[in-house]
């Protein structure tokens, strides 16, 4: 009869976790400059994102096993290389792609400039994509996540985030999407959509209900790094700074926004767990983007986060500030989500009824939100209505997902 060892077995764990995580180091910073080379040099962004996620799938199996090697991102874009060339083997015409691959010293490195990330996260925000395929594509070509990784940070089935890449890829291929960073008037437009998949990104980092975190990779940590490059790229783009302050502002707070895996409202966080280096770094951002004098709505979105960070204690927020930013954003997004946020800062300001007034009126639009019943029940609460308040937050529990968010309900409905 064998028996394991227990420290060999615990061992062996911490060592596939160190693994794991200086992989999804490489990754992120590596395979969008691959696939992107690649992806020029074949002409088909579909062979150079398979053959890149192929390599990925190699370095988590080898990598576990026989250790990380010498020179990780070498060892990703070789990886990469040999499976562009056995797939282009099982083509009729291949030969003169081939000859590109075959031989490295004539071949130019497949890692360039940080920029050539960015081309290839304009192609992949095409508006002619659809938005859960853009996103689905961004995690799989620029961060190098896995179908199996999206589809949990995501709460997809796998088989429909194997689809909408599938698709995107398609699209690209038969419409001639140019991987290119879009100029002139066109810019602005196809920067939000890129901006706002970044942001999408960031806020499903928080919807995991569950899984291996061995093998989960942080989406917040990939956000935060993806709207790093952007406005490192994009250093006169207003709104781009000003994604970049925003994610910096909650990235501040999430240590504690759980705690003891138990979720902590704003309101209630111990704002000596924020992290203040990050908050001064993101007030830095924010000031560069007000110096452009080109505001826009990512920039009061961490206007808003800046009100909240300025504070020592919640009780001490400015909340007519809020509540004026608030005002000034619906100028530039009038979205359902923004304007119940903007309730609470009314709630705030005005008293509870008026906020109220205020969330009804979204009841058409977000009747499906778990976060609309939750606001709902909060305002009844405050007017003393808490039977209706209670019906409300079942209402939340049974749409959330998440389970801290559960647990958070659950709370309230048991008092």
């Amino acid at each position: 009869m064998n028996e394991t060892d227990p420290a060999a077995a615990e061992s062996g764990q911490a060592h596939a976790a160190a693994s794991d995580q200086l992989l999804a180091r490489v990754i992120r910073e590596e395979s969008a400059r691959i696939v992107a080379a690649l992806t020029g040099w074949l002409g088909s962004l579909d062979l150079a994102e398979e053959s890149v996620a192929e390599a990925i799938e190699e370095a988590v199996r080898q990598w576990r096993t026989r250790g990380v090697p010498p020179n990780p991102g070498g060892w990703l874009t070789q990886a990469a290389r040999h499976n562009a060339l056995d797939r282009l083997r099982r083509e009729k015409r291949y030969r003169e792609k081939l000859a590109l691959l075959a031989d490295p010293a004539e071949a130019a490195p497949l890692t360039g400039e940080p920029d050539e990330r960015l081309p290839l996260l304009f192609g992949c925000c095409h508006p002619a994509i659809s938005p859960d395929a853009q996103l689905a594509l961004t995690l799989r070509a620029i961060c190098g996540l896995t179908t199996a990784q999206i589809a949990r940070a995501t709460l997809a089935p796998e088989s429909t985030v194997a689809q909408r890449i599938v698709r995107a890829k398609r699209k690209i291929g038969a419409t001639g999407i140019p991987l290119r960073i879009p100029e002139g008037s066109e810019r602005a437009a196809r920067l939000d959509i890129v901006l706002t998949v970044v942001s999408v990104m960031y806020s499903e980092a928080h919807l995991v209900a569950g899984g291996d975190a061995a093998a989960d990779r942080d989406l917040a940590d990939d956000a935060l790094w993806l709207a790093r490059v952007v406005a490192h790229q994009l250093p006169r783009e207003a709104e781009a700074q000003g994604l970049l302050a925003l994610l910096l502002f909650h990235r501040a707070r999430e240590g504690a926004r759980a705690v003891d895996g138990e979720l902590v409202l704003l309101a209630d966080q111990d704002r000596a767990r924020w992290d203040r280096r990050l908050i001064a770094e993101a007030q830095a951002v924010l000031e560069k983007a007000a110096m452009l004098r080109r505001p826009g709505r990512w920039q009061l979105h961490a206007a808003i986060a800046a009100c909240h960070s300025d504070t020592r204690d919640g009780g001490d927020t400015d909340w007519l500030q809020v509540l004026t930013l608030y005002d000034m954003l619906l100028a530039y997004d009038r979205s359902p989500v923004v304007r119940l946020n903007r309730a609470v800062a009314l709630a705030e300001v005005d008293g509870p009824q008026a906020a109220l007034d205020e969330v009804d009126a979204l009841g058409r639009a977000l009747t499906g939100y778990h976060l609309w019943h939750a606001v709902r029940a909060r305002m009844l609460r405050h007017l003393g209505r808490r039977d209706e308040a209670m019906a409300e937050d079942l209402c939340a529990l049974q749409l959330t997902a998440n389970d801290a968010e559960r647990r958070l309900l659950e709370a309230r409905v048991d008092r």
